[in-house]
């Protein structure tokens, strides 16, 4: 029998769990839905229920062997899976917001939808290898077949992220229209044919690289965890990470920052992620003594960062593992420390910020065994483990990922609670499909924008113009007008497509400005992610204060203080990339500057918290921020002056803090 904790947010099962209530998974829902279209599914009841579900298993499984086991053209695998996200999203998703939800049978509109789907993608399957023999010669049935895998592509995205949509709209519309723009930023201009040839037909629009990374790494690590999700892999993360800090100061907020970021990098959603972990760990922060507006920004800043925390990155390493040409595991190395350090940060501005509240961690009935929860779920980190070293002995990513999904399977065996029958293995194949639609469409009309830059020469050209103002060599002023750009681009947009179009756009600038192509990528992508928590559409803090009850903006405040690391780190890797680790970085200065970053993010965290020993002064403040600003920056000097200006506030802290404690004692004595 449950055992109240929060009658209306957090229960506490007959085995130990502690999970979120009914009530308060459903409004969770609720919110994400309400700010995320890729949440707003239908649910279809009877018949067609089932034929949506063979679909998704048919789907994963066809992902599956054509990863695994299938020599296919790069093309018609893409094409396939383009046909299977379209079908999908066209059943998947209404056409309009104020559709009825719960449904027995699809509308007509979805079904020519689909129809066209499957003639627009199946055409292109069966005649790609004629026209490719043919030197590109189209006739007028391979334009109109192309205009309506076009037109098919975007009404689909309109039903997944309607905002990427009219990004795509706009820079669809550039193509022809940007003839008539003075400057330079006017073109030629380009036909209709030429266009249609472009973004059908070429590998350079809807199935360019956007879907191509879909079709093989992205969908494989959905589907992994997916399957990490059905074996119990969230409950397991949850009572570790409550084992480990749960009755430390603060002791919710840490399990928040934990769980958070083992689910964020698997899943790469930052809204799921604050809509899942956040239903129990929000309310539980609330119960300690944490204020709402603090819990929901915690939770907000922790599932965001989990998008580039290694190994999984939420998918989107592997599609800069792509664009750089390199593998996979040198941008996880690179992603490891600047990673590290934001969560750190977290941890520490957390864990002062209990102290200065005076909290306690929870209460030791509320603290699962360690010996039962390694008992209970511990062999479910065999997959995790499989996964890092399958892709360490130098394997494909894909061929890890294939493996540690059936290295799931069979640890889920090695416990009763755990095991995974045939319905789990189902369940777990049909919600991988689920969840790889939205974040797949979203990779299909990207290849509009990134098409558009490519024929247009946008990328090209906006580079230029931004140096010809910038200047040469002026990596900080370059980088302050890359971030801005960055966190617009991605505002409300999912963490892979944000990522994507601000590459495209982005990176050229930087690259112009003498900044190395690893240090561009990853700049780019932490500001792209970053714009969850960033006002005016912070979507993930948006969510999380609608769970924790708190005000929206004063949460987004706290967040973008709480998460100022992930907005100070990758302005210190344009000119001195020692933080992004790799082969051709001196082994002792890296290990050196990871160690003053980490001294430096800490004391960050201290003058931002105003709290060490005891309150910190303005003045003490501003000397733990300015000395962390100088130990983040690699570099000797810089080094030395930050950790004698930090060892100097800490003593100042130390004595003012010792001094007022005497002052209260000795007022005590006399009274």
């Amino acid at each position: 029998m449950d055992k109240s904790m929060d009658q209306e947010s957090v229960v506490t099962t007959a085995s130990g769990d502690i999970v979120a209530s009914a009530e308060e998974q459903a409004r969770a829902q609720a919110l994400v839905e309400e700010k995320d279209s890729e949440s707003r599914t239908r649910q279809f009841h009877g018949v067609f229920a089932r034929v949506v579900a063979v679909i998704c298993v048919a789907f994963s499984l066809f992902q599956l062997y054509a990863s695994v086991f299938a020599t296919m053209d790069a093309m018609k695998l893409r094409s396939f899976h383009i046909i299977f996200l379209l079908v999908l999203a066209s059943f998947m998703y209404p056409a309009l917001r104020r559709e009825k939800r719960v449904r027995s049978l699809p509308t007509l509109w979805d079904l020519v939808c689909v129809g066209a789907s499957l003639y627009a993608f199946g055409y292109l399957i069966l005649h790609y290898d004629a026209i490719a023999m043919s030197g590109g010669w189209f006739t007028t049935q391979d334009y109109v077949v192309a205009g309506i895998g076009v037109l098919v592509a975007f009404e689909c995205a309109r039903r997944v992220v309607p905002n990427l949509a009219v990004l795509a709209l706009i820079f669809l519309a550039y193509t022809f229209l940007g003839k008539y723009l003075p400057g330079a930023f006017g073109h030629v201009g380009f036909s209709l044919t030429r266009v249609m040839d472009h973004m059908f037909w070429g590998s350079q629009g809807l199935l360019g690289v956007g879907v191509g990374v879909s079709a093989t790494y992205v969908f494989l690590f959905v589907l992994f965890g997916a399957f990490l999700r059905i074996s119990g892999f969230s409950e397991f993360i949850n009572d570790l990470a409550l084992t480990l800090v749960g009755r430390t100061a603060g002791g919710p907020a840490k399990v928040s920052v934990i769980a958070s970021a083992l689910m964020g990098m698997i899943n790469g959603s930052a809204l799921a992620n604050v809509a899942t972990t956040g239903a129990i760990t929000i309310p539980l922060m609330k119960k300690t003594g944490y204020k709402a507006e603090f819990a929901g920004a915690v939770e907000a800043v922790a599932s965001t960062g989990g998008q580039f925390a290694p190994p999984i990155m939420g998918a989107v390493g592997f599609i800069m593992a792509e664009f750089l040409g390199v593998s996979y595991t040198k941008v996880m190395l690179a992603a490891a420390i600047p990673a590290f350090l934001y969560y750190l940060a977290l941890i520490m501005a957390v864990h002062f910020e209990a102290r200065k509240l005076g909290l306690k961690g929870l209460s030791k009935e509320y603290i699962p065994d360690a010996v039962k929860v390694i008992k209970k779920r511990g062999h479910l980190i065999i997959p995790l483990v499989v996964l890092m070293v399958i892709m360490l002995m130098g394997y494909t990513p894909l061929f890890a990922a294939a493996m540690a999904i059936f290295a799931t399977v069979v640890a889920s065996w090695l416990s009763r609670e755990t095991r995974m029958g045939p319905k789990r293995i189902l369940q777990a194949l049909e919600e991988g499909a689920r969840g790889a639609v939205g974040v797949g469409v979203s990779c299909v009309i990207i290849g509009i924008i990134i098409g558009s830059v490519s024929l247009t020469g946008l990328g090209l050209t906006f580079g230029f113009q931004v140096l010809k103002y910038v200047g040469e060599g002026q990596l900080y002023l370059g980088g302050v007008f890359v971030m801005v750009m960055s966190t617009i681009l991605g505002m409300g947009v999912p963490g892979v497509a944000a990522y994507v179009i601000v590459a495209a756009v982005a990176v050229p600038v930087l690259t112009g400005v003498g900044v190395q192509p690893m240090s561009a990528h990853m700049f780019c992508l932490f500001y792209a992610c970053l714009s969850n928590i960033t006002p005016p559409v912070a979507m993930s803090s948006y969510v999380a204060a609608g769970i924790a009850n708190s005000n929206e903006t004063k949460t987004s405040l706290i967040a973008v203080r709480l998460g100022l690391t992930g907005f100070i780190l990758p302005f210190f890797f344009l000119n001195n990339p020692l933080l992004l680790y790799s082969s051709s970085n001196p082994g002792l200065a890296t290990v050196w500057a990871f160690i003053t970053a980490s001294f430096g993010v800490c004391a960050l965290a201290v003058g931002l918290e105003r709290w060490l020993f005891g309150p910190c002064t303005i003045v003490q403040s501003l000397m733990f921020i300015a000395g962390a600003v100088l130990t983040i920056d690699p570099g000797l000097s810089t080094d030395a002056i930050g950790i004698a200006v930090i060892l100097a506030a800490a003593a100042l802290n130390r004595r003012s803090t010792t001094q007022r404690r005497r002052a209260e004692g000795s007022e005590a004595t006399a009274g």
